[in-house]
């Protein structure tokens, strides 16, 4: 009797694969009839609250002022059907995501354009332009570059082994991007492991150490301290967060150093795989990549020092800078793909997926998370006042920041409490005056921000942009990765929080 062969969600020969698909087509009807009247409550919500305001225009932090807190809900909503989905129905989901991300950006911008009309599509133009559009093309560059690059070898899985790739993973960070080497370094770590049974959390620590915690150290390490650094933060400063960096890295080694030597004993079958097994040395192909890769680099930075004046593109402000860096990250990815061999990509078991699933839920989740993003930025005059007006010691910075930064952009969260804090201190001060000042007296908030912003972005998939791209191509070689719930109780919260508390007891 033949099996029944379904593999990413695509039914095969087998008699019930037609009814299965229709079930599933059914499925999706009755997703998108259940959406409909989630449009117009929202719908009917928005346009009362305008008519009780007049039909007042709405900009800047003033549309946050006027929205409602309940308009967060479409995010919600994304973030648990990334929760969900998978575990539930994971055939279902990766065949359809695309679909369930766009119903929910629906969800939210069709009420939202219908309420705010101009002010609306000004906003959902902003975030596309500004913020979407760039992510989504430094991670393609660095995707691209990263996966011509392969790191040769016949490597042990052995835990000191994984220390070696970890500790290496996470000093590159800082000076690559936590993108570009958890991209370069995911894949030989999961050749490392290939045969081994337990490898799940080899994933999860990777994701913890080179993914997040590692891009602390230099404004190239992570967004929000790319962000400071073009406010006026100067580029070394950051460096002296590694006590606290290196402090939660030993931690985390230590941990993961233990419980991998608990599996790989427990891996009987793969030791014994290993045993007269020769380390061959450690050969790299596709080193001109590391051209590219420097070159993105330096666009991102230089557009962070250059200032060169704007185009308007439908009303919305583009810098030149902008422009030149988005021009150089599409070059330096065509240029990897125009000159790297395909046997390498190969080799690196290279695929479009990952890339895709990321561009697809993080449109989708980019369009849920205006109002959160225009609701913290109104500060103390927004839904959310009370929290702005709960950060008063560095450990509060800490915690809300980081809290924030687990499922909203670390970037902007990261700039609304570095403006609280400047607000709260140097009130009516020019920023870069305020920022110094704010250095020389009072460091340690910018600590507990900088720290909150990149640690915390661990705390979920969606915290930082490489988690997911990471969880993806692990996935797609065969690891079953946690759950979104999965990863924050069996792995974030208990080992992570615990870490973050000697960190704020110790250098906060």
């Amino acid at each position: 009797m033949k099996k029944r062969n379904i593999q990413h969600g695509f039914a095969g020969s087998a008699p019930g694969s037609r009814g299965l698909r229709l079930f599933r087509g059914s499925a999706v009807a009755a997703v998108c009839l259940l959406l409909l009247p989630l449009l117009l409550l929202p719908a009917t919500a928005f346009a009362a609250e305008q008519a009780a305001q007049g039909g007042e225009h709405t900009h800047g932090t003033d549309l946050g002022e006027r929205l409602p807190l309940w308009s967060v809900i479409p995010f919600a909503g994304i973030l648990l059907s990334i929760a969900l989905f998978p575990l539930l129905a994971p055939h279902f989901w990766h065949r359809h995501f695309p679909k369930i991300s766009f119903a929910w950006a629906a969800v939210f911008a069709v009420p939202f354009l219908l309420a705010y009309k101009s002010d609306a599509f000004y906003e959902i133009l902003h975030i596309y332009i500004v913020d979407y559009i760039p992510f989504i093309l430094v991670l393609w560059s660095l995707f691209t570059t990263a996966g011509g690059i392969c790191i040769c070898g016949n490597f042990r899985g052995t835990p000191l082994g994984n220390v070696v790739v970890l500790l290496i993973g996470t000093m590159l960070a800082s000076w690559v991007g936590t993108t570009g080497a958890s991209m370069i370094m995911i894949r030989p770590l999961l050749r490392m492991n290939k045969e081994r049974k337990h490898k799940a959390y080899i994933i999860i620590f990777f994701i913890f150490l080179v993914s997040n915690i590692g891009g602390s150290l230099t404004p190239l390490g992570d967004p929000p301290l790319l962000l400071g650094f073009v406010h006026g933060v100067p580029f070394f400063w950051t460096m002296g967060l590694f006590p606290a960096m290196g402090f939660v890295v030993v931690l985390l080694v230590a941990l993961f150093f233990a419980i991998d030597t608990y599996y790989f004993r427990k891996d009987g079958a793969f030791r014994g795989n290993l045993e007269g097994v020769r380390t061959n040395g450690v050969r790299v192909d596709g080193l001109h990549n590391l051209l590219f890769l420097g070159g993105i680099l330096s666009a991102v930075l230089i557009s962070g020092m250059w200032h060169a004046g704007h185009v308007s593109v439908f009303g919305i402000h583009v810098s030149y800078q902008n422009i030149f860096r988005d021009s150089m990250l599409i070059l330096m990815g065509l240029l990897s793909l125009w000159t790297t061999k395909r046997a390498i990509r190969r080799a690196n078991e290279f695929s479009w997926f990952p890339i895709k699933e990321v561009a697809y839920l993080f449109a989708g989740i980019f369009m849920t998370i205006v109002p959160a993003l225009a609701i913290l930025r109104a500060g103390d005059d927004g839904p959310l006042a009370f929290l702005i007006e709960a950060a008063n010691e560095p450990a509060d910075y800490f915690w809300i920041t980081g809290v924030l930064s687990s499922f909203l952009d670390n970037a902007p969260t990261y700039l609304t409490f570095l403006n609280t804090a400047l607000g709260r201190f140097y009130e009516g001060v020019c920023e870069i005056d305020a920022i110094h000042a704010l250095i020389a007296e009072r460091g340690v908030y910018l600590k507990a921000i900088s720290l909150g912003a990149v640690f915390m972005g661990a705390n979920t998939y969606i915290g930082n942009a490489p988690n997911f791209m990471v969880k993806s191509i692990s996935e797609e070689a065969g690891v079953r990765m946690p759950s979104f719930f999965g990863y924050m109780f069996k792995y974030s919260i208990p080992i992570l929080i615990p870490c973050f508390l000697l960190v704020v007891w110790l250098f906060l």
